[in-house]
């Protein structure tokens, strides 16, 4: 089915534009970015995009950014193809595969202005807590990808977790911790809506590389 005939509507392939969904040609060689986003500019990743609700808004009110989505659901990962591809963006693109693979493995070296996680799964059973994004090792996984002066930004309605994050991001002197910026606060993901709704404090932090 072409584009234009697609129920999602007329996407960027419509106006000669890559797709949102960029399927992965080998799991062991880097993204380059040139073949990703057909203009250049800076890039900001978030680790578990869920539906895409931040990146899309993120994608179309600040266009001289690219952002690139990483999540491993199926399902979500197609809402954010589908979405993107009805709202036309350019700089938007999404890649299925788990979060810290595509932080270890695939996003290129020193080439990332910010990275954000909102709301990452808390595996909180002490038994299953390894499983955790942010755990350490992961400040180090972060900076490998981050330009100078790069941000790692931090959401979640865990208390725990949020505990551990501020841990491993303290041990670390590469980086020094930040306030996150308020139109950026206020730009919520649908989890957060539901938490706030629900009541849920909802804990934020974001961090600076020294570099």
């Amino acid at each position: 089915m072409s584009a234009a005939s697609s129920p999602a509507g007329p996407g960027p392939e419509a106006h000669g534009l890559p797709g949102i969904l960029y399927e992965l040609t080998s799991i062991l060689e880097p993204l380059v970015w040139d073949r990703l986003f057909p203009v250049a500019r800076p890039v900001e990743v978030e680790l578990g995009c869920g539906d895409g609700s931040f990146l899309l808004e993120s994608a179309r009110h600040r266009p001289g950014h690219n952002f690139l989505g990483v999540e491993r659901l199926l399902g979500r990962i197609r809402k954010v193809d589908r979405k993107g591809r009805r709202l036309g963006l350019d700089n938007l693109r999404a890649v299925r595969i788990e979060a810290a693979y595509c932080l270890e493995y695939l996003l290129p070296a020193t080439s990332v202005q910010a990275l954000h996680i909102y709301f990452p799964d808390p595996w909180p059973k002490p038994k299953h807590q390894r499983h955790r994004l942010v755990q350490p090792g992961f400040p180090g996984l972060a900076r490998r990808v981050l330009l100078p002066g790069g941000r790692v930004y931090l959401r979640t309605d865990d208390a725990a977790y949020f505990t551990q994050m501020r841990e491993v991001f303290a041990v670390d002197s590469g980086y020094h911790e930040v306030s996150t910026p308020v139109a950026l606060a206020e730009l919520l993901t649908d989890f957060e809506r539901e938490f706030l709704a629900a009541g849920r404090a909802i804990h934020r932090t974001a961090y600076e590389g020294s570099g």
